[in-house]
């Protein structure tokens, strides 16, 4: 990359930074999904579409995951739940910036709370 690109990048990333601190001063969290899709057969190296959308490489379906890693906010993916067929899926819960330890706090009232143990099919 030149210079004049990395400092575009550099740039945006503390744009990104910015807006995702102003988020966080309103709210205590941001929860999503972990990944886009239920699980999917163990056959099944990767998806490469999912509702029409064609994804473009490995990673793209797992955008959710990696995309919060982009704003250096503390995340954790814990189980969130089951589909109507009985599968896991998973619930990514993300904090303030230098939060972890409130994530963590969060995540584990989580947990208490919902208590998939006892729900489990």
């Amino acid at each position: 990359m030149t210079a004049d690109e990395i400092g575009r990048v550099e740039r945006a990333r503390a744009s990104m930074y910015e807006r995702v601190s102003r988020f966080f001063q309103e709210f205590d969290l941001l929860i999503c999904p972990a990944v886009a899709v239920p699980p999917f057969d163990v056959d099944i190296r990767y998806l490469t579409e999912v509702a029409g959308h064609q994804f473009d490489n490995y990673v793209d379906w797992t955008r959710f995951t990696y995309a919060i890693t982009l704003t250096t906010c503390p995340a954790i993916s814990i189980p969130g739940g089951f589909t109507a067929e009985g599968l896991p899926v998973g619930l990514q819960m993300v904090g303030r910036p230098q939060g972890e330890a409130n994530l963590l706090m969060y995540a584990s009232l989580f947990e208490k709370e919902v208590k998939l143990d006892e729900i489990a099919p």
